[in-house]
C-alpha cells in the first residue's frame, strides 16, 4: 500500500524543484516504495533504515539499491543525531523514532532536500484512503457490509486506510466496529499515554497530541518492523481516544500462527506487519461461530511476506519468542514526555 503515498510525495516534490528526498523506514515496505517513486520522477533517495531490520531484512535494502536508493542502516555515523545515539548505546537496535530524526536531520542540513514521511502524518493517512473507498464499491458489489474492519496499526497508515472511509458511517449510527492491531511488545494505543510528545527520538519535529510510548522508548527488536514505532497518527490517536476506533495488542508468535495459516488456506505469504490483522481476523471468526453468528469481516493484508522467510523460519523452528512488555522501559520513556500548558 505504500506507493498510494509515495508517488504523490515524490511528484510534488519534483514540481517543487528538489532534488533528493530522505526518508526512514523500518521493515523497509516505505523505503522500498519511495525508492521506486523517485526513480519515476529523477529523485535522489537517502533511506535510513532500522538498524535490526537492516540486518533481518537484507533483501529489502538489495530491493531500494535496486531502484537507486542509498541506504543507511540507523543509527548511523552519517548525522549528528545518530552518532549521540550510538553514543549512548553503541548495540542499539535502532527505532523509527532514531531513524526519523537521521532522515529529518539530513533533509534540514541540504538545501536540495526534503524529508518524507511514510506514515503517522495527515497527508500520508489520507492518501491511503484509497483503500477503503475501493472496499466499498468492491462490497456493493457484493451487496455486503462489514461488521467489523481491522488493520494492524503501527504509525497508522495502514488502517486509516482501510478504516477512515467508514468513520463517518460510525459516527452517523451505523453497526460497525474499527479495530487496529498492534504488537503487545509496543502496544503505542493500548498502553500508552495520550499527550503531547515528538515524532522522532531527538527531538527535531514539532509535538503532537497522540498516544505515546515516550519519543526515547526502543521496542524490542521483533519481526514486524514496520510497526516499531513509539507513537501513532494524530488522527488515529483521537479516533481511539473518542471511543471510534477500537485497539488490542498480540504477541508475535500468535500473529505468526495465523500467517502460517493463512499461507496454507490462500498460498499468500503475508509480512509480519499483516499478520496482526490476519490473527485478529480469525479470532473474531471463531468467535462469531462459537456465538452462532454470521460475520462480515473485512482486513487489510497491507504487504507481502517474500522477504520475511528468515522470520518464517525462526517461527517454524521454534526460536521465534514473544517479548513482554517492557513496562520500566514506557515508564521511564513516558516520564521524559514534554510538559506542555
Amino acid at each position: 500500500h505504500k506507493p498510494n503515498s509515495a508517488i504523490p510525495q515524490a511528484y510534488y516534490n519534483k514540481m517543487a524543484g528538489i532534488k533528493r528526498l530522505a526518508t526512514e523506514t523500518g521493515a523497509g515496505q516505505w523505503g522500498c516504495s519511495l525508492a521506486l517513486a523517485n526513480s519515476y520522477f529523477g529523485l535522489e533517495t537517502t533511506v535510513y533504515m532500522v538498524r535490526v531490520s537492516y540486518g533481518q531484512k537484507p533483501y529489502r535494502k538489495n530491493l531500494m539499491e535496486l531502484w537507486g536508493a542509498d541506504v543507511i542502516p540507523s543509527p548511523s555515523n552519517r548525522t549528528e543525531s545518530g552518532r549521540r545515539m550510538l553514543d549512548e548505546d553503541p548495540d542499539t537496535t535502532g527505532s523509527l523514532g532514531m531513524a526519523i530524526s537521521e532522515a529529518v536531520e539530513d533533509a534540514a542540513s541540504h538545501k536540495d532536500t526534503n524529508y518524507a514521511l511514510g506514515s503517522v502524518l495527515n497527508h500520508v493517512c489520507l492518501h491511503q484512503t484509497v483503500i477503503g473507498l475501493e472496499a466499498i464499491e468492491q462490497l456493493k458489489l457484493v451487496e455486503d457490509y462489514p461488521d467489523v474492519v481491522i488493520g494492524c496499526c503501527g504509525g497508522g497508515s495502514n488502517l486509516a486506510g482501510l478504516a477512515f472511509p467508514f468513520v463517518r458511517d460510525k459516527i452517523n449510527g451505523k453497526q460497525i466496529r474499527l479495530l487496529a492491531v498492534e504488537p503487545s511488545s509496543c502496544p503505542t494505543l493500548t498502553k500508552g499515554s495520550y499527550a503531547f510528545d515528538f515524532g522522532d527520538t531527538a527531538k527535531l519535529t514539532p509535538i503532537t497530541k497522540m498516544y505515546t510510548l515516550g519519543h526515547d522508548f526502543v521496542p524490542p527488536g521483533i519481526h514486524a518492523g514496520g510497526l516499531r514505532y513509539h507513537g501513532a497518527s494524530a488522527l488515529v490517536s483521537q479516533l481511539h481516544h473518542e471511543g471510534i476506533i477500537e485497539a488490542a495488542a498480540l504477541p508475535q508468535t500468535a500473529c505468526f500462527e495465523g500467517a502460517v495459516l493463512f499461507a496454507r488456506t490462500e498460498g499468500i505469504v503475508p509480512a509480519p506487519e499483516s499478520s496482526h490483522a490476519i490473527r485478529a481476523a480469525i479470532d473474531e471468526a471463531v468467535k462469531a461461530r462459537e456465538e452462532g453468528q454470521q460475520r462480515t469481516i473485512l482486513f487489510n493484508l497491507s504487504g507481502h511476506g517474500h522477504f520475511d522467510m528468515s522470520s518464517y523460519e525462526a517461527y517454524l523452528g521454534g526460536q521465534l519468542e514473544d517479548y513482554a512488555y517492557p513496562e520500566e522501559n514506557i515508564a521511564a520513556s513516558l516520564a521524559k514526555l514534554p510538559q506542555v500548558k
